[in-house]
């Protein structure tokens, strides 16, 4: 299975949110990062064809989506950002009802939903209202849902936004179960939530892909420009205004140890240690983010 965009572009008004996008998905989970406003959310929906492109095509095997059409609509499964739910519905007849606008029958719908309900941890509360249900529980629900009609491309659109490290662990857990066999897209700005579960990084900015590259040794770009210094707490504010600051921690002697992404040795005392994620994240977004 291959999903392919060709020369992606969207544009709403003067603003070009996804512009000439080339990229091939093949199975696996890909992690998709980007600040608020890199044109993340208007691509996920142009793949699960809420919008139409402005031009260039989505192709699956070859076959334009919109000339798939429903066959193309029934290999999606979809967890929106701002994830709608019925608050008077229990969480069984939620899965019943998306079952049915999702063309299961009823039998399939009734199995489907308990195997799902199971697996992610809602079985024991199937016949509780979801008005009653913390974020965690609903963001389990939606991707139960999102799973019913065992989707090739699920897409995953600010999936762990808002709930708690323990959700958000059990969450990245789920996803993992979920990705066997299928292109799998997580979009988000929380750069944890991909950290451990993506098999290739997607960078976005300014409605393109800067980086495309399996996760592990997408750092390499940042090798040598990650550095550890300590500094008297006066210079902070100096050294801050000057390079890009990961993170900064208190010593007991009134210096402050700084991390610090930069191209050139930020401090005749600093020292060159190993890239994360969040710091390649930061090296491209700086000028866009605040930790």
């Amino acid at each position: 299975m291959e999903l392919k965009f060709d020369r992606l572009t969207k544009q709403f008004g003067n603003k070009i949110a996804v512009d000439r996008m080339d990229v091939i998905l093949q199975p696996g989970v890909y992690g998709l990062l980007g600040a608020n406003g890199a044109g993340k959310t208007t691509l996920m929906r142009m793949v699960c064809g809420v919008l139409n492109p402005t031009s260039g095509d989505i192709l699956l095997d070859g076959y334009d989506i919109d000339t798939l059409g429903e066959n193309y609509r029934k290999l999606i499964g979809y967890l929106p950002q701002d994830f709608g739910y019925y608050p008077d519905f229990t969480a069984k007849e939620f899965m019943h009802y998306v079952s049915a606008l999702k063309g299961i029958d009823k039998k399939s719908a009734k199995l489907k939903t308990k195997e799902l309900l199971d697996l992610v941890g809602l079985s024991e509360v199937a016949n509780k209202k979801i008005r009653t249900f913390s974020g965690g529980m609903k963001q389990r629900l939606g991707i139960a849902q999102a799973v019913l009609n065992d989707p090739k491309i699920l897409v995953l659109d600010e999936p762990t936004a808002g709930l708690d490290p323990k959700e958000r662990i059990r969450f990245r857990n789920l996803i993992s179960s979920f990705s066997k066999d299928k292109i799998v897209i997580l979009s988000t700005h929380i750069v944890s939530d991909i950290e451990y579960i993506a098999d290739t990084i997607l960078m976005m900015k300014g409605g393109q892909i800067i980086i495309n590259s399996p996760s592990e040794g997408v750092t390499k770009e940042i090798d040598k420009k990650v550095w550890r210094c300590r500094v008297p707490q006066n210079k902070v504010d100096i050294v801050s205004s000057k390079y890009r600051v990961v993170n900064l921690q208190h010593e007991d002697n009134n210096e402050v140890s700084l991390r610090i992404v930069s191209d050139t040795k930020p401090d005749e005392n600093a020292i060159n240690v190993d890239p994360t994620l969040e710091d390649l994240f930061l090296y491209h977004f700086d000028d866009m983010v605040s930790l």
